[in-house]
């Protein structure tokens, strides 16, 4: 695909597709920076799709102990599902077994302003058996839920907003440790407030497509396209020449802008990082309800 070049990098005219979908912002609290953040690792964890886990979550960011509902150390998660149903019923799953079960810590709504809301202590308050106790926090009810350890603090319902899920780069270069440390510094450029990157470490190596070319019960298949190995095999290979390894970088956010500056990151410091070519997956504009074409990212941030 024709395009432009960025320092030494080829950048295809292509664009990444993205779909619209609702999410949930919890702010977890603990003692320590290190127990808030493993309970928001195991809360993500097992949540790169929607296609195989329901959900797709990320840690978004750190929080300072005066950032926070309780006034210690937290972790920021986003989660995103295809409906504001979905996303209440992986959140209530997910707090349950891995906040809740979690020392020192208390689960807070990152989205206190949403018109809309999602049950959470409110359906978890039942684990208390008949001990639990409410608690108004700044004008919110809370449920205290008494655990072996003292009490678990839980907000009674969270914010669910509107956020764009799946956009994308992919990044590849001639030999897959170039390759993977230009995705790994452009991954590190991406996240921040409002972006999640649900695959591990943010990157993503078996890049799929809608369905496949020998199962009609398989959802997603391998993208036999940007598959370096397979470039003499098929007909249809993106793969172009000199290129040995890509990895993909799937990004949803909050907003649409928010994913297209994390895109906008992402791809000028791939360029620095080392990345001989950059392009993006879509779905030929037939699925997706958002567009975000590489040539609009040209700018630097």
């Amino acid at each position: 695909m024709s395009g432009y070049v960025l320092g030494e990098t080829e950048v295809d005219d292509t664009f990444a597709e993205a779909f619209p979908m609702r999410y949930a912002r919890l702010v977890i609290t603990a003692a320590t920076e290190a127990w808030a953040l493993e309970a928001a690792r195991s809360m993500t964890g097992f949540a790169t799709s929607v296609i195989g886990c329901k959900c797709e979550a990320a840690i978004e960011l750190a929080l300072a102990a005066d950032e926070t509902p309780d006034s210690r150390p937290g972790i920021a998660v986003l989660l995103f599902a295809m409906d504001r149903e979905g996303v209440g019923k992986r959140i209530v799953e997910r707090v349950g077994q891995s906040v809740m079960t979690c020392p020192t810590t208390a689960c807070f709504d990152g989205l206190p302003g949403a018109e809309k809301t999602a049950a959470l202590g409110k359906t978890l308050r039942y684990f208390g058996d008949g001990f639990q106790a409410s608690k108004v926090i700044a004008g919110q009810r809370h449920w205290r839920i008494p655990v072996m350890e003292g009490e678990f603090l839980v907000s009674e319902s969270v914010g669910v907003g509107h956020g764009v899920g799946g956009g994308n780069l992919v990044v590849g270069a001639g030999d897959e440790d170039v390759a993977l440390a230009a995705a790994a510094a452009a991954a590190d450029a991406m996240r921040g407030e409002g972006i999640a990157l649900p695959f591990p470490g943010g990157i993503v190596r078996s890049g799929s497509k809608v369905g496949a070319l020998t199962s009609k019960s398989m959802p997603a298949s391998t993208n036999h396209q940007l598959a370096p190995t397979l470039r003499a095999q098929v007909d249809d290979s993106l793969v172009p020449d000199g290129v040995g390894a890509l990895f993909e970088i799937v990004i949803d956010g909050v907003s649409e802008d928010a994913v297209r500056e994390a895109m906008r990151r992402g791809l000028h410091t791939a360029a620095r990082a080392g990345a001989t070519h950059v392009t993006a997956a879509n779905f030929g504009g037939k699925l997706g309800q958002f567009h975000f074409p590489l040539s609009d990212l040209r700018d630097p941030p």
